[in-house]
């Protein structure tokens, strides 16, 4: 439907898709997810980037980052379990990314899942090409998911009453192999890097883990005892406290910061 003018006011109509936003939302806000604020220094990373373009094939920030995110997670996998009942995790081997990829739907910019799977062992220029093809792909107001066909199911899913599509989600998170299969176990969104907002942004994600990928931006800092001006990158990370404690979110965010900072996997 499009837009209606009445006066000195317009009606928008929501996007099917906006509808599941808004319950992942809802629901999300129910996971005790405990959120970290990151400056990560990317510069030696970004001049590997570049090099990688030009001696090997084209790859995208975004591609290296999620890869990065996913080889790091498995080497501390529980960051990425699901929580099975009061007393079990379910640790899955595979990394799989659900990353939002902004879609214009009846004239309205939104976001539609992608599942990227086995992120860990997927080359650079895969993860990139399967990114690309999602924002290149047409769709319509009844696609709901990228790169595969939707099923009748998802699209019953939008004429329910909001209390049964909630019901829907929080009986799927309580069966990990579900949850896991449906939209994999790590998210990535990186709306803060469109614009020249410098800062962070913390998601609302129903993922046992969660990455905001904010802007890069130059900024003055002590390297080797000098002061230099460095590409910094803000990255914001959830992780579900009911299935990791303090200790391993820590060692886990000094891992990847270190990752990101050496350039891991170029």
């Amino acid at each position: 439907m499009t837009d209606k003018e009445q006066g000195y006011h317009r009606i928008l109509r929501f996007p099917k898709t906006r509808i599941a936003t808004n319950d992942v939302c809802a629901v999300g806000l129910e996971k005790h997810h405990i959120p970290a604020l990151l400056e990560i220094d990317v510069t030696e990373s970004r001049k590997k980037i570049k090099a990688y373009k030009r001696e090997k094939g084209r790859i995208s920030f975004t591609a290296w980052l999620i890869k990065t995110i996913a080889i790091t997670i498995s080497d501390h996998d529980q960051i990425a379990a699901y929580s099975a009942g009061r007393k079990k995790l379910v640790v899955f081997s595979d990394i799989n990314v659900g990353l939002a990829v902004e879609k214009e739907i009846a004239n309205q910019r939104v976001p539609i899942p992608l599942l990227i799977e086995k992120a860990q062992e997927r080359s650079l220029e895969s993860i990139t090409l399967q990114i690309n093809e999602a924002r290149n792909q047409e769709i319509n107001q009844k696609d709901i998911v990228l790169q595969k066909r939707s099923t009748m199911a998802e699209r019953i899913y939008f004429m329910l009453p909001g209390f049964i599509r909630r019901t829907i989600w929080r009986f799927m998170l309580r069966r990990p192999h579900m949850a896991f299969n449906r939209m994999g176990n790590v998210a990535v969104t990186s709306v803060g890097m469109i614009g020249r907002a410098n800062g962070w942004f913390i998601p609302i994600s129903v993922h046992p883990a969660c990455f905001g990928i904010g802007k890069i931006s130059k900024k003055p800092v002590v390297a080797d005892d000098r002061v230099e001006i460095r590409e910094i990158l803000n990255l914001t990370v959830l992780l579900d406290h009911d299935v990791v404690d303090g200790a391993l979110m820590a060692r886990f965010i000094s891992a990847l910061t270190k990752n990101i900072e050496k350039g891991t996997g170029l």
